[in-house]
């Protein structure tokens, strides 16, 4: 038991860790955010509501500068100021930004942010195991090691997250008569709009899969689901 008392601690740490920067980004999320109000782009969201069979989707703003959409641990939708300025500039249409927020939805859809609690709180015990083995053998590296396979491992599991939110969102857009166009056109525009980051970086370091694997998964989806591409 005694040798298992580190990793439960580290397990215990990630979790109280984890409600802490939930309590604290629901703080700065709620000192820094209006409901969207931009009525062109309420239409398409609200499309997306009736394919939901829901009278209304609450989105937010938030008031930061980079282009981004994020929801919230506690399932509220969010899209930046920095990507609203985007598209009164018309660098983006509204049924883009409506794919935005349907696939912050399908974040929520799939629990993923709980999801991301249990993986953070494992990934913390692999650590801790991999860095108590490895330093034996690797002495002075070994935790660093461990360190970097565990990054690998988070990789991954947020990879996996970005595919089924995207899926979940293209299901969403074709009932919604939006079809896959918007969400593929925003991919291929979102180097541009973010700056490029991470254009050179390998896919296996990236916690988002590049932009052409993005789109050939949406591609396969709509191939095997029956529809003509968007």
């Amino acid at each position: 038991m005694l040798k298992l008392t580190p990793i439960l601690l580290t397990v215990l740490y990630a979790v109280l860790m984890y409600q802490f920067s939930v309590w604290r980004t629901k703080k700065v999320l709620d000192a820094q955010s209006r409901p969207l109000d931009e009525p062109g782009l309420r239409g398409e969201i609200d499309r997306l509501a009736r394919a939901l069979d829901l009278g209304h989707i609450p989105v937010h703003v938030y008031a930061i500068d980079p282009v981004n959409g994020l929801a919230a641990p506690d399932g509220r939708i969010f899209l930046t100021e920095g990507f609203l300025k985007k598209y009164r500039a018309g660098e983006v249409t509204a049924a883009e930004l409506a794919s935005v927020v349907a696939h912050e939805l399908g974040h929520v859809a799939h629990g993923h942010a709980r999801r991301r609690m249990i993986d953070f709180s494992g990934q913390n015990a692999i650590r801790v195991a991999l860095a108590t083995v490895l330093g034996r053998f690797i002495p002075g590296i070994g935790i660093y090691l461990a360190g970097f396979l565990t990054s690998l491992l988070a990789a991954r599991l947020s990879r996996q997250d970005e595919y089924e939110a995207d899926e979940w969102a293209s299901a969403l857009m074709v009932k919604a008569g939006l079809g896959t166009g918007p969400q593929k056109s925003l991919f291929r525009k979102l180097e541009a709009l973010t700056g490029g980051g991470g254009a050179g970086t390998p896919a296996w370091l990236l916690s988002h899969p590049k932009t052409a694997e993005r789109i050939a998964a949406i591609e396969r989806n709509e191939a095997k689901w029956g529809i003509a591409r968007g």
